[in-house]
């Protein structure tokens, strides 16, 4: 427990966004977090990933928002009506946080690296850079993304103006990209029954 403690210490500064959010229209609608997968809801392996590494996390849920309090940590709805996409859940979670930085990762993608926030943190402070976002080796990953909080401002005012596209915000800032291409079953989600099957096969590989 106190080697666990002294992971979650090494980056205070940091709150995790699970991002919940979504309609998941190509899987009817279900709540894609809460689906099981290996007999665990899909957002319980992303928290283990995320916990093992941070004291704070919040969860963005539009619905369930009672199954999901059940985690422990605080459930934080879009403050915009309707599905907008991720930038209105990030930017709802960064108006109710106090860290420095806010880290984000749908709770769709279960194979989320153990060493994903510390790629993350380092790719911004080497680069000095607002955003890091991860990079599958093709193109980037933009729901899985490390942003100071300080941005809150600029990305009211993206959405405020009707924008919705989180990559042409991304733009408007210093970003750098973090490569995983060496993890690319990091970026695997659920969009299909078929898809939980190729999941369960590399949980229990």
């Amino acid at each position: 427990m106190q080697n666990m403690q002294n992971m979650q210490n090494n980056f205070p500064d940091i709150t995790a966004v699970i991002l919940a959010g979504g309609q998941a229209r190509r899987m009817d609608g279900q709540d894609k977090g809460l689906l099981e997968v290996s007999g665990l809801a899909m957002i319980e392996y992303v928290i283990s990933v995320l916990h093992s590494q941070l004291d704070k996390i919040v969860i963005n849920a539009n619905r369930n928002q009672d199954t999901y309090a059940k985690y422990g940590f605080p459930v934080i709805a879009d403050d915009y009506e309707g599905f907008k996409g991720p930038l209105a859940g990030m930017a709802s979670c960064m108006k109710a946080i106090e860290t420095e930085y806010m880290i984000t990762a749908p709770c769709d993608s279960p194979l989320l690296p153990a060493d994903f926030v510390t790629r993350m943190f380092s790719a911004l402070q080497e680069k000095n850079a607002d955003i890091s976002v991860a990079d599958s080796g093709d193109r980037i990953q933009p729901v899985f993304c490390l942003l100071r909080s300080s941005l809150l401002d600029s990305l009211l005012h993206y959405l405020d103006s009707g924008e919705r596209k989180i990559d042409l915000w991304f733009q408007q800032h210093v970003m750098t990209k973090v490569d995983f291409s060496d993890k690319p079953d990091t970026f695997i989600n659920v969009n299909t029954p078929e898809d939980i099957k190729i999941i369960e096969a590399k949980i229990n590989s």
